[in-house]
């Protein structure tokens, strides 16, 4: 367990592999929280950082929030919801 989770409190939930930038496999712990970004709050699974890793607010996280970076201007927006509904066909 790293000392990052220890400070906020959170138990982990095991190891997992990540692929790096540099094509290498790593281990990170995860573990589940609740973050607030924006006046926005959601339950999501993080990766907690070594002491040399970047942090990010990775992918999964901001979906969560409903956000998402704008290409142009690299903030944070508010993204649009795409729901998937399953047409019932009768034949």
């Amino acid at each position: 367990m790293s000392a990052r989770n220890l400070k906020i409190k959170v138990k982990d939930m095991g190891r997992r592999g990540f692929r790096n930038i540099d094509n290498r496999i790593i281990e990170r712990y995860i573990g589940e929280v609740v973050i607030e970004c924006l006046g926005r709050r959601a339950t999501t699974v993080v990766v907690f950082a070594d002491e040399k890793d970047n942090e990010v607010l990775g992918l999964h996280a901001l979906e969560g929030l409903g956000l998402e970076v704008d290409p142009v201007t690299r903030q944070l927006r508010e993204s649009e919801a795409i729901l998937a509904l399953l047409a019932r066909v009768s034949y």
